[in-house]
């Protein structure tokens, strides 16, 4: 092999030989400049100990350590350079020392640091204005900066992590706009737009639901989200800020997962099937990205160092349609090729000079492995400046192995190979793809690199040191206005860091003139016709030693030929056959109409960037006919996600489908379910409605449900020859927060009694009730809030509720007291009392702890000690509070001022027969008819009544009732009447009904 001058020079970076981690970046537009970052990360820390920050003015020929010019014992942990301003230049500290960044708008000339509040853990420039950046901070907080790191706002918490992304240009309106993944106000996981400068003011949720942790995607075009509820998760998309549209994929697919590979001009996606572990299957879209279509099935993944999945797909750079993917079945991977985006596989063919492959079973294999390093090429790479050339290592044979890898290289996108090393090297394309640069693998040591300007004929080979390196990555220049490279490396494992310099210019000797190209034309398999097309390109003739020019053109020609089946995908529900037509799957079942606007299917769609010329005798594309008018027919509801639940106070999209139909008088009745319907006028076939509070991107209506439920939504569509209707079942839930179990606390032996459960907020009629009743070891289970029972011994009997309502279980448990006879009476307080009285249940039962702490110790004189003396306790300091047995009477009494000392709270008291005392309830009279849904006070009160009533008391069917909630069971017993007083607070009427409540019960 030729040996090969070329100007380099070698400069140490010493001091740093401890440092196992750097990054080098060129700055600057056709600059000299080049600024490295060395570093000693502590891998059993995890955090960065010591850095260093070094500078070349020289391209590289020397080096400058810049540490004196940054704060004394300031670690370095990354170095960026803004991409849309390469004079601009971010370094951010390591967190375990200090949380700051430091800037420079001068290439390293100055340097200012700025302290931050959070700690960095990635940052995202914006794609045109070079001062804007959003920071993600380790808190999982989004940070936006206008001025270069200078400044941060918060722009939202809970985000998650690597996925936010800037506006799109041409795209989003706003060049500030931020696409997010986060936690709404109420804790949701949604898909959120806002301004970063003020995102709580611009909040926009443009996905109507909540998504999967992880799941949004903003890329070219599209944005993805995914949703995963009882049943399979469920895939949107959303093309050119459209609204969002379910993923279709055919019926038994089954998808377990979805990975995005690329979305140029049409989407690209692993979809894991049901019968799939370690493999995905490669679907390809129409342009819109809702219908994908299988292209190859078991698909090779693998995951990087950080979990990230990666598919063993490669599209070829510069040639539109060739694609390369690795198969794995049974164990065994194999390499193939494609040149129509998918529709038709092959085997690659193996190295003409393959001595050992000349079975039917041989052929080339090839490892599309990607690089983690930006220093590093992929295993597999091209470039569309260099149309039809790819290298990439792989092996030959029946099978893709690990071992014997060689170096192979194709210049015509994959139909032919040839051999080029005897082992892996990494290939880096030099001036525009006029030049090739070879280097072995880190892991062996080397002092030479081999270069080829003939797409690798012949290599020409240059000692770039005089000791074996062992490289760890090549830094090219940004453009080749200096034909500079910087290799970097180590000596050993504890040597100082190496960069070395080569210029290799001196590989030219003129610019490359007409006379120097020749055509190439694109072929597959001696076919000329590639993605509908003959296309010609222009390439540097072999052994012309001239520069390529930037940017030059490389396409010559292109003609369209005419289409074939290939040309085209299989539309959604239709399969590939042996013969390449395109016939129906066995599960699908064609629409009883046509469309007349899109055309009347053929199951062919054809593929994105296919330039085919349809003949008309035999024609792919769906065919265009004229609408027949008619009524509506085909009518179909939905929401924008296909879920049919949702929250209160949040967005609800209705989607109306119809097929074609005459417009004369067309319009669209929508009645929401609550009383509201709303009418507008639709001027095309398929419309959209969105039932929201706030903005969408869909025709809105202002209008949300308040309240949870089960609503039917209807669609009434009508023109001037007919009417059609349909409807749907819309869940409006909301998570149970509190359950309140309403229980008589005393009750005789046998009796029986109504157990009843106030649920908060209101249930739907989906909830489920478990009442478990002392110790049965199964539940009673009832659809509605109450429950009808009797308990057959005597004691304590624990009762727990719980209440289960769209996965949330809520619990509340009383206990009953069980007694074979007990009296009640009512027990008057002091006024001062009502002064200090929250009105809240847990109030009323400390209070009626307190009390019978205060008269059990009187035993059996208890009765007496309260008709005849004051009972006193402390509430609280110097608060004294007087208890006394009263008559019904009392009520009027105090109320007409006759007993002064006594107050209108009043308690019911029960003295059971082995002379227990227990308060059954503390009523506050004074707040017995609040509303507020926190309070027991209206169920307690009603519970109480019921074992009062035992006896057969009358009550008075014309009194008003205490209002409960209007899910609340019916209750046996009608609360008591009640009576307006001069405060405008209520007591009950006991003036006229003391005789229906003695003072005590005989049972």
């Amino acid at each position: 092999m030729a040996e090969l001058w070329m100007n380099s020079s070698t400069f140490a970076l010493l001091g740093d030989s401890a440092h196992n981690q750097a990054m080098v970046h060129w700055t600057g537009q056709n600059s000299s400049v080049i600024l490295v970052l060395t570093k000693l990360f502590d891998f059993n820390l995890g955090t960065v100990t010591d850095s260093s920050l070094w500078r070349s003015l020289d391209l590289g020929r020397s080096y400058e350590k810049l540490n004196n010019r940054l704060d004394p014992g300031l670690v370095l942990s990354y170095l960026y350079v803004c991409p849309t301003n390469k004079k601009k230049i971010l370094l951010v500290s390591d967190p375990d020392v200090d949380s700051s960044v430091v800037v420079s708008s001068d290439e390293g000339v100055s340097f200012h640091r700025q302290s931050i509040s959070f700690l960095i853990q990635s940052l995202l420039f914006h794609p045109t204005q070079e001062d804007w950046i959003l920071a993600y901070s380790q808190e999982h907080r989004l940070y936006f900066s206008r001025n270069f790191g200078k400044t941060w706002k918060l722009v939202h918490e809970s985000v998650s992590s690597g996925r936010f992304y800037w506006s799109v240009t041409g795209l989003d309106e706003d060049y500030s706009l931020v696409h997010l993944e986060a936690q709404d106000p109420s804790g949701l996981l949604r898909y959120i737009t806002c301004l970063a400068g003020s995102c709580a003011d611009s909040r926009r949720f443009p996905f109507p639901g909540r998504v999967d942790a992880g799941s949004l995607v903003v890329q070219d075009d599209y944005v993805f989200v995914q949703v995963t509820t009882v049943g399979p998760t469920k895939y949107f998309v959303s093309y050119r800020r459209q609204p969002f549209q379910n993923i279709q994929l055919p019926k038994y697919c089954l998808p377990k997962d979805m990975h995005i590979i690329s979305t140029d001009g049409q989407v690209l996606a692993g979809v894991q099937q049901w019968n799939e572990n370690e493999t995905y299957s490669l679907y390809i879209s129409d342009r819109h990205g809702n219908y994908l279509s299988p292209a190859l099935t078991y698909v090779r993944t693998s995951r990087s160092l950080a979990g990230v999945l990666s598919m063993d797909v490669y599209k070829v750079n510069g040639i539109s349609g060739v694609l390369l993917a690795n198969t794995m079945e049974g164990g065994h991977v194999r390499t193939f090729i494609s040149f129509n985006q998918g529709q038709t596989w092959r085997l690659l063919t193996p190295p003409a000079s393959e001595p050992h492959c000349s079975w039917a079973s041989c052929s080339l294999h090839l490892h599309l492995r990607m690089s983690e390093s930006p220093y590093s090429p992929d295993s597999i790479t091209s470039s569309a400046s260099a149309p039809g050339l790819v290298i990439a290592t792989g092996t030959v044979g029946p099978e893709l192995t690990n071992h014997n890898s060689r170096t192979f290289l194709s210049s015509d996108a994959g139909n032919t190979w040839t051999q080029i090393f005897d082992g892996e090297r990494r290939v880096w394309f030099l001036d525009e793809g006029g030049a090739l640069l070879a280097i072995p693998q880190a892991s062996v040591p080397s002092s030479h690199l081999w270069v080829s300007i003939d797409e690798g004929r012949s290599w020409l080979q240059f000692r770039f040191s005089v000791l074996p390196l062992f490289v760890d990555g090549v830094l090219m220049e940004q453009d080749t206005h200096h034909h500079i490279i910087t290799i970097f490396g180590h000596l050993g494992h504890h040597s100082d860091w190496q960069l070395i310099k080569v210029d290799y210019s001196s590989l030219f000797s003129k610019r490359c003139v007409s006379a120097d190209y020749q055509p190439w034309t694109l072929l597959n398999q001696r076919e000329p016709c590639v993605m509908g097309r003959r296309q010609t390109f222009r390439k540097r003739r072999p052994g012309s030693r001239c520069m390529l020019g930037v940017h030059e053109l490389k396409l010559l020609s292109s003609e369209s030929c005419t289409c074939t089946p290939y040309d085209f995908e299989c539309e959604y529900g239709y399969e590939r056959q042996a013969d390449g037509r395109c016939s129906p799957a066995f599960w699908y079942r064609a629409p009883g109409t046509t469309n007349c606007t899109s055309g009347q299917p053929t199951g062919y769609r054809r593929v994105v960037t296919n330039g085919c010329q349809e003949s008309v005798s035999d024609p792919f594309s769906p065919r265009i006919h004229q609408c027949n008018s008619g009524g509506p027919s085909g009518l179909r509801l939905s929401t924008a996600n296909n879920d049919l639940t949702a929250r209160p106070h949040t967005n609800v999209t209705f989607l109306i489908h119809t097929h074609e139909m005459d417009p004369s008088g067309l319009d669209v009745h929508l009645d929401f379910g609550d009383g509201v319907c709303v009418s507008l006028p639709v001027p095309s076939h398929t419309h959209t409605y969105t039932h929201s509070h706030a903005h969408t991107y869909t025709h809105s209506h202002a209008h949300t449900y308040t309240h949870s439920g089960i609503y039917r939504v209807s669609a009434h569509v009508r023109n001037n020859l007919g009417t059609a209707t349909t409807h749907l079942f819309l869940h409006v839930i909301c998570p149970v927060e509190q359950v309140i179990l309403s229980a008589a606390p005393v009750l005789l032996l046998g009796q029986q009694t109504n157990l009843t459960a106030r649920v908060l907020p209101a249930p739907p009629k989906t909830a489920v009730f478990y009442w478990w009743i002392d110790n049965h070891t199964e539940p009673v289970v009832t659809l509605e809030g109450w429950l009808l029972t009797s308990f057959q011994r005597v004691g304590g009997v624990h009762v727990s509720l719980q209440v289960a309502s769209e996965g949330v279980v809520r619990q509340d448990s009383s206990t009953i007291r069980v007694t074979e006879a007990f009296r009640s009476m009512l027990v008057a307080f002091s006024p001062n009392l009502e002064d200090h009285n929250p009105a809240i249940p847990e109030w009323r039962e400390d209070l009626a702890r307190v009390v019978t702490a205060t008269i059990s110790q009187m035993s059996e004189v208890l009765v007496h000690a309260l008709q005849k003396n004051w009972v006193q306790f402390l509430l609280r300091p110097e608060v004294k509070i007087t208890a006394q047995l009263t008559h019904l009477g009392l009520a009027s009494q105090v109320g007409s001022g006759h007993l002064p000392g006594i107050s209108a709270l009043l308690l019911f008291m029960c003295v059971a027969a082995v002379g227990a005392v227990t308060f059954l309830m503390g009523v506050p009279w004074l707040q017995v008819q609040s509303e507020e849904p926190q309070q027991k006070g209206a169920d307690v009160m009603d519970a109480g009544r019921q074992s009062i009533s035992s006896s057969n008391v009358p009550t008075q069917s014309s009194s008003p009732r205490i209002s409960f909630n209007h899910a609340s069971p019916r209750r046996l017993l009608p609360p008591p009447t009640l009576l307006k007083t001069a405060h405008g607070t209520t007591r009950p009427a006991c003036g006229k009904t003391h005789h229906h409540l003695p003072n005590c019960t005989n049972v």
